[in-house]
C-alpha cells in the first residue's frame, strides 16, 4: 500500500508541465503522469498538451482511460511548437519550475528557438544552422543535411520508454556514460585546437516519475540570455544540444558580426 502522507512530502512540484505532441507518444506521457499524480509522486499547476490538431488523441481520450488523480486536467493547446515555444519560453516561472516533454521524433525545438530569438534580437544579422564540423565521436553517428547531428552511446536500438537507468538494460552493465559530459568534453576539445565555441547548451531530459522524460525551461532561458550577452558586440558560435543520458541531438548556432551603424 502507498504511504499517501510520505508520498506527498516527496512529490516533485512543477508549475507547467508541456508535452510535445498529442498523438501517440503525448498520450502514453499524460497517461503515465496521471499514473504519478495518483500516486502523489508528481504535481502541477498545468498539463498543457501542444498539438496542431485540437482533436488530436489526447483530446479524444476518454475519461474513464485515465486514472483519477487530483491534479488539474490535461489542457489541449492547438499551436505549431515553434509558435508557442515563442510565446511560453520567455514567461517567467511564478509557480514551480516549468518542464517540457519532449517527443522521441520531434526536430531540434530548442536550438529553432535559440535561433528565432537570436534573428528577433539582431534582425540585421545572421544566424545559421552549422554543422558541428566534427566527429563528436559517440559509437552511433549521424549528420542529417539541415547541419544536425545525431548521436548515441547505443549501437542498439533502445525501447522508448527506457528511463536510462545506472544499469543498462541492454548490456546489464553499469552505464558509465552520459551525454552531456560527452558533449562538454568535444566542445573542451574543439576549443584546445582553436575554435571559439559558446556553450556547451545541453538541453538534459531526464527521467522524473513513471518513465517520462523532461527537460527544465530555465536553462533554455539561460542560454538565451549567455547568447544575447556574447553577442552583442561579436559573433558567436554557440553548440546547442539537447540530449538524455544515451541519445542526443546536436547543432552548433553561427550568428554573425554586429551590423555596423551607417556613417
Amino acid at each position: 500500500m502507498v504511504d499517501a502522507t510520505s508520498s506527498e512530502r516527496t512529490a516533485l512540484e512543477f508549475g507547467d508541465i508541456v508535452v510535445v505532441g498529442g498523438g501517440c507518444y503525448g498520450a502514453y506521457y499524460v497517461r503515465q503522469l496521471a499514473r504519478a499524480a495518483a500516486a502523489h509522486a508528481v504535481r502541477w499547476r498545468r498539463l498543457l498538451v501542444v498539438d496542431r490538431d485540437p482533436r488530436c488523441l489526447v483530446a479524444r481520450e476518454t475519461p474513464s482511460a485515465m486514472p483519477r488523480h487530483p491534479m488539474p486536467p490535461a489542457r489541449i493547446v492547438p499551436s505549431e511548437w515553434g509558435r508557442f515555444f515563442d510565446g511560453w519560453i520567455p514567461l517567467r516561472e511564478s509557480i514551480g519550475r516549468d518542464a517540457i516533454v519532449p517527443s522521441p521524433l520531434m526536430p531540434h525545438l530548442f536550438f529553432e528557438y535559440l535561433q528565432r530569438r537570436a534573428l528577433l534580437r539582431w534582425p540585421g544579422r545572421t544566424a545559421v544552422r552549422s554543422a558541428p564540423g566534427a566527429e563528436v565521436g559517440t559509437p552511433w553517428e549521424r549528420a542529417s543535411p539541415d547541419g544536425t547531428t545525431y548521436v548515441s552511446h547505443a549501437t542498439w536500438t533502445c525501447p522508448i520508454n527506457c528511463i536510462e537507468p545506472d544499469l543498462c538494460p541492454h548490456t546489464r552493465d553499469v552505464r558509465d556514460w552520459t551525454m552531456p559530459a560527452s558533449l562538454a568534453v568535444w566542445t573542451e576539445l574543439r576549443r584546445s585546437v582553436g575554435e571559439s565555441l559558446l556553450g556547451p547548451f545541453t538541453f538534459h531530459c531526464t527521467h522524473r516519475a513513471y518513465g517520462v522524460g523532461m527537460v527544465d525551461k530555465a536553462p533554455i532561458r539561460e542560454a538565451d540570455a549567455r547568447i544575447e550577452a556574447a553577442g552583442e558586440h561579436a559573433p558567436v558560435r554557440a553548440v546547442v544540444a539537447t540530449a538524455s543520458h544515451c541519445h542526443g541531438a546536436l547543432s552548433v548556432l553561427d550568428i554573425g558580426p554586429p551590423v555596423a551603424a551607417p556613417a
